[in-house]
């Protein structure tokens, strides 16, 4: 149990009721190397034995500290693992971690949220390169958004790297953030629905069908996506275990696999939609039928509400570009969370959210289709009602509009 010194009398109160306060994090059942809990408002994190090597090497190196301080990995602490109580059985550390306002998925992320948090990942993976340290993973769920400031969450990503050491994640990393990506940037299609739908991203040979033929001949394409779906189609168990063997005698030098992430890096850095015109709702906070009149009224009652309640957590349903979610929190509200359906309006409202350095996290949902429960058991991912709850929400003109657009 090395390195779990902290003990204080938060972690005595836990205790004394750990049965009904720590609760673990349904989304996190699958790493042995360790697992989430919540207790009494706060995250905790195991790391079991056989993540120790890597933790240790990992926190030894100092990177970790300056990322933290740069916001682009979340913080830890080590704490004694009673203050888990008997979840913390076994575990060599236990980890505190800071609360995240709320939790989002991939499939609620509109094209430049997905685009910053794959932007996030890589460059988080070409730092920890430079320190012999590299991800076991590419999991889009491994980033979370402060605002418009997404920042890496899982600290047993964190591993060593070895000599010689292919990209195992690649594929990962096209199916839950470069597909959906491109989805939009080569047919304009957005991604929410059909990774919403297949919670591991979208497919790659999957992906490669719908691409236009005079699409498919960039060199990106090509390297990231159509030969990806060759390999897989034609791969049999007697040529992955020869590929496999393969891979063993070969090495892959750290400067090819550091040049193929900037590459990747680069690309993903120019992508943007495909005919990006104005959506149905993406003007309207400059285009509508209400008077000045009307608009001051709504300004001064957000002020007003805001002011009085002082929510901490306030959300915006029909947030549009983020005008009014703007007001409440510059009139009281600590955090807001937007939700709408036209991606116009939240792409605007999360570069708006980026530029102004709001607390305010713009995300994707369809009010007459929300996100549900789901995953294994229904509990992997939370549905919105099941996973956090408003201290305030704002409806501006909100049930008009599901009339309009969905009858």
């Amino acid at each position: 149990m090395s390195g779990a010194t902290e003990n204080n009398s938060s972690s005595a109160a836990l205790e004394t009721n750990q049965s009904s306060s720590v609760q673990p994090d349904a989304g996190s059942y699958r790493d042995p190397r360790g697992r989430i809990f919540y207790a009494d408002g706060r995250v905790f994190r195991t790391v079991m034995p056989i993540a120790v090597a890597d933790y240790e090497f990992v926190r030894d190196s100092g990177l970790l500290q300056t990322l933290e301080q740069e916001g682009l990995v979340i913080a830890a602490k080590e704490a004694n693992p009673s203050v888990i109580g008997s979840a913390g059985n076994g575990a060599a550390y236990v980890l505190e971690h800071p609360v995240i306002p709320f939790i989002s998925y991939p499939y609620e992320w509109s094209f430049p949220a997905l685009k910053n948090a794959a932007l996030t990942h890589l460059d988080l993976n070409l730092r920890l390169l430079d320190a012999n340290i590299n991800l076991c993973d590419s999991s889009a769920y491994n980033i979370q958004f402060n605002g418009a400031k997404s920042i890496f969450i899982d600290y047993l990503s964190f591993r060593k790297y070895q000599d010689g050491e292919y990209w195992t994640s690649h594929r990962q990393f096209c199916e839950q953030f470069l597909n959906p990506l491109l989805l939009r940037s080569l047919l304009g299609v957005s991604h929410n629905a059909w990774y919403r739908g297949n919670q591991e991203g979208i497919p790659t040979p999957e992906f490669a069908q719908l691409i236009p033929f005079r699409k498919k001949w960039s060199w990106n394409v090509q390297t990231n996506v159509m030969l990806q779906t060759k390999f897989e189609k034609s791969a049999s168990a007697a040529d992955v275990s020869k590929l496999a063997a393969s891979i063993e005698r070969r090495k892959l030098p750290k400067t090819t696999l550091t040049s193929m992430m900037q590459g990747l890096r680069n690309w993903i850095a120019r992508l943007e939609p495909l005919n990006r015109g104005t959506t149905t709702w993406a003007d309207y906070s400059v285009s509508n039928s209400y008077a000045d009149e009307e608009t001051k009224a709504k300004v001064a009652f957000i002020k007003a509400f805001a002011s009085e309640v002082k929510p901490r957590q306030c959300w915006d349903l029909g947030c549009n570009t983020g005008e009014y979610s703007k007001v409440a929190l510059d009139s009281g509200a600590s955090y807001v969370i937007g939700f709408d359906s036209d991606q116009g309006a939240i792409e605007q409202a999360f570069a708006r959210a980026g530029s102004e350095k709001l607390n305010f996290l713009p995300l994707f949902m369809d009010a007459t289709n929300e996100t549900p429960d789901q995953g294994w058991a229904g509990k992997e991912r939370k549905g919105l009602a099941s996973r956090q709850s408003a201290d305030a929400i704002i409806c501006l003109a909100f049930v008009h509009h599901m009339v309009i657009s969905a009858n």
